[in-house]
This record gives C-alpha cells, sequence and structure tokens, in this order.
C-alpha cells in the first residue's frame, strides 16, 4: 500500500510541476504567436507545430540521453539519478504540454474582441500591457475548459516519464505485473487511481468554467 501511494504521490508532483511550467511557457509562447514582432511570431509558430507533432516519449528520451547522458545536463541534482531522470521527465512534459497549451490560450485570444486592443493602443498601452492588462485575462476565462483538457491528458501522459526510470505510478503498475502476474486486478487499481485524480480535476474545472465564463 506504502508503494502504491508513493507511487501516485510521484504522479501527481510530475503532474502540478508540469502544469506550472506547461501554463508559463505556453502563455509565453502564446504571446509569441501573436506579437507583432514577426521573428517571435516565427518562433511560436515553429516551437508549436515541431513540438506538438513529435511523439512524448521521444520528447523525454531526448530529454534523457541528449540533456543528461550526452551534454551532462543533470539540472541541479548532480549524482542523485532519481532526481535527475525526475526533472528531466518534468522539463519534458513541459516543453511538450506547453505547445498545447499555447493553441489553447490562442483560441481564447481570439474571441476578445480587436476593437478593445485598438481602444487599447490608442489610449498609449504598449503590446506587452495590452496583452497582460485587456487581453490575456479574457483569454483564459474562455479557454478555461480547453485547459481542463490538457490539464487530464497531461495527468495521463506523466505515465510515460516510466520509459527514463522515474518511480510514478505507471512503473510501479509494470513492476506489479511482471512480480505477481494478475494482469487484470493490477491494471483495475491504477486505472481507480488515475480516474481519482483527473475525475475531481474535470469537476472543478467545469465548475470554474462555468463561473468565469465571459458573457458577450
Amino acid at each position: 500500500m506504502d508503494a502504491l501511494l508513493g507511487a501516485f504521490w510521484v504522479t501527481v508532483k510530475l503532474t502540478v510541476y508540469s502544469a506550472l511550467g506547461s501554463l508559463i511557457w505556453g502563455t509565453l509562447l502564446a504571446g509569441m504567436r501573436v506579437s507583432p514582432v514577426p521573428p517571435m511570431r516565427g518562433f511560436g509558430t515553429a516551437y508549436v507545430n515541431v513540438v506538438r507533432n513529435i511523439p512524448l516519449t521521444v520528447v523525454i528520451v531526448f530529454a534523457s540521453l541528449g540533456l543528461y547522458s550526452t551534454l551532462g545536463i543533470s539540472l541541479g541534482a548532480e549524482g542523485d539519478i532519481a532526481m535527475i531522470n525526475f526533472r528531466l521527465a518534468v522539463l519534458g512534459l513541459i516543453a511538450y504540454t506547453a505547445a498545447f497549451v499555447c493553441e489553447a490560450l490562442r483560441s481564447g485570444i481570439n474571441t476578445v474582441p480587436v476593437g478593445q486592443a485598438e481602444a487599447a493602443r490608442a489610449l498609449g498601452l504598449s503590446f506587452p500591457q495590452v496583452l497582460r492588462l485587456i487581453i490575456l485575462p479574457q483569454a483564459f476565462r474562455s479557454v478555461v475548459n480547453p485547459l481542463a483538457n490538457v490539464l487530464i491528458a497531461l495527468t495521463k501522459n506523466t505515465t510515460v516519464a516510466s520509459v527514463i526510470g522515474v518511480a510514478e505510478a505507471a512503473y510501479l503498475m509494470k513492476g506489479w505485473i511482471e512480480e505477481y502476474a494478475a494482469l487484470i486486478p493490477i491494471v483495475a487499481v491504477f486505472a481507480f487511481g488515475f480516474i481519482c485524480l483527473t475525475l475531481p480535476t474535470g469537476l472543478v474545472l467545469g465548475w470554474v468554467s462555468r463561473k468565469v465564463a465571459v458573457k458577450r
């Protein structure tokens, strides 16, 4: 039981850290996507189109083999292999999920009337000020449901971290199946665990979406 709770706790930490990082990086990417500066707009577009078409497993394996094994980047956890793998998995999940956060947020930006941005610019606000004060607050309120879907997908995607040895729920499930050869009961236990993680998230964010929805 302790091993099961410990594995799901690792899954929760992977989800939380990756979600926070993805929201920050995805918001920056969305700002680049709508930026009036062509190089920034080009970088945001290229990043999203490239990263979201690469399988997550490849991204995670690249983080482990490319950054750590080849370049020696340990993300401040020298000598602690478990921590290095955990941080590399978080980095890979952030890099991958941010592309989907960016696109969800960009769809919200497109719902904001153009006249509001033009009025803000007429008052002398710069593009970052218009984006931060006028557009993004409304865009976030419009895309709570899409962001909830991204977050739920992220929770399930944490199982990919097991390919580089992160001891989360899927890693433990694989070990139990090999040890006990009781496929159906073990899979049922872990499926129930993931339902317990994702169902409340969907319900809470659905409620938040109804509360903060922009009436147009």
